[in-house]
């Protein structure tokens, strides 16, 4: 159980920074950010948690305000696996979760 916390936690941190790094990155290119690789690549790995929040989301959340809702999400998301974890290593045994 441990284990699919730990792996939940690290996808979400990484979504997290895919979508902040995509996010200073297109503060840095500016308008020029559509033909930046590095910029290409950051959308397309964060377009799998974009994608979900557009889905449940109400269609009334304008387009350019889902990378905020998802990264609000994920921030609620990995506190709550963060706890889990934190409950999970105290009932082990603190040895267990190092």
């Amino acid at each position: 159980m441990l284990l699919a916390v730990v792996i939940a936690k690290s996808l979400i941190e990484l979504s997290l920074m895919f979508i902040v790094g995509r996010f200073l990155l297109g503060l840095l290119a500016g308008n020029n950010r559509d033909n930046n690789v590095f910029y290409q690549l950051l959308d397309v790995a964060s377009k799998p948690a974009l994608w979900i929040t557009r889905k449940i989301s109400p269609k009334l959340i304008l387009d350019r305000h889902i990378p905020l809702a998802t990264s609000s999400w994920l921030l609620i998301a990995w506190v709550v696996v963060v706890q889990w974890k934190i409950e999970l290593c105290l009932e082990m045994g603190i040895a267990a979760c190092q």
